[in-house]
């Protein structure tokens, strides 16, 4: 009998749901689950009905981070964490996805967890959840983007808080300080998550890309980088079927019916 995938994936009409599934080891990731991890990403990119994703975990925990047993020394040999024929889920490194994730975590949220929680655009977190970024304490350092992200999303004083000392923080100082967006009740988290993600994906998808580009190149290269293209961005999507039907949907009364083109 074969094992069951310790990656899940579907699509439910335009959201495409990417679960953790090794809830007997808390979601600890192991080399394997990593490049499932990334071949799921991957395949959501490559999906043209796919416009939003849910990355959620089975079970009582998101993930207790690495499997360090397994994973420590194949990193310490070289191999990597991401398959060069697949996408970097961290995205560090190019190509970059262009369409959002949603992220829903609940339990223990911890390193690996924390740091695909910050490469999410939308992050919800269960009541009760507890987040460490523990690297420090096992005498590493976070190597999935928390040390460039953390202090852009938190503050520098925030960040250093909880990357310095491996401290753990729990929902309702992750809501404080910017790493969760909304904190729910346990039962509510999945049918939330869901329902944020079917939002964004109602909405027009080239618009929806579009604007999600331009937040990503200011954040990451600077204001005079996005204003390069802001206008001819906001050209093509005037241009766009979906343009035209956001603006008839108005008009009517209605709600959109969306393309993608």
């Amino acid at each position: 009998m074969s094992e069951p995938a310790t990656i899940l994936t579907e699509r439910q009409d335009h959201v495409f749901r990417i679960g953790l599934n090794r809830a007997g080891k808390r979601n600890a990731f192991t080399m394997e689950m990593l490049h499932s991890l990334a071949r799921a990403y991957t395949a959501f990119e490559a999906d043209g009905e796919a416009w939003c994703a849910l990355l959620y975990a089975e079970g009582d925990h998101f993930t207790a981070g690495l499997d360090l047993a397994d994973v420590g020394p194949r990193v310490a040999a070289g191999e990597q964490l991401v398959p060069t024929d697949a996408m970097d889920f961290m995205g560090l490194i190019p190509p970059k996805r262009t369409k959002p994730v949603v992220c829903a975590v609940q339990g223990w949220c911890l390193t690996i967890g924390v740091e695909l929680l910050l490469a999410s655009d939308i992050r919800l977190a269960a009541e009760g959840t507890k987040f460490a970024q523990l690297e420090v304490k096992r005498g590493i350092m976070p190597f999935g983007g928390a040390t460039l992200r953390l202090p852009q999303m938190a503050g520098w004083g925030n960040a250093m808080r909880y990357l310095l000392t491996g401290d753990e923080l729990d929902a309702a100082e992750a809501y404080r300080i910017g790493l969760v967006q909304e904190v729910v009740a346990p039962d509510e988290l999945q049918d939330r998550a869901m329902a944020m993600a079917r939002k964004v994906a109602s909405r027009a998808p080239l618009a929806v890309q579009a604007s999600l580009r331009s937040a990503r190149v200011a954040l990451e290269e600077g204001q005079e980088a996005a204003l390069k293209d802001l206008y001819t961005q906001t050209q093509r999507l005037m241009a766009s079927e979906d343009a035209m039907e956001g603006m008839m949907s108005f008009i009517e009364r209605r709600d959109a019916k969306f393309k993608g083109r």
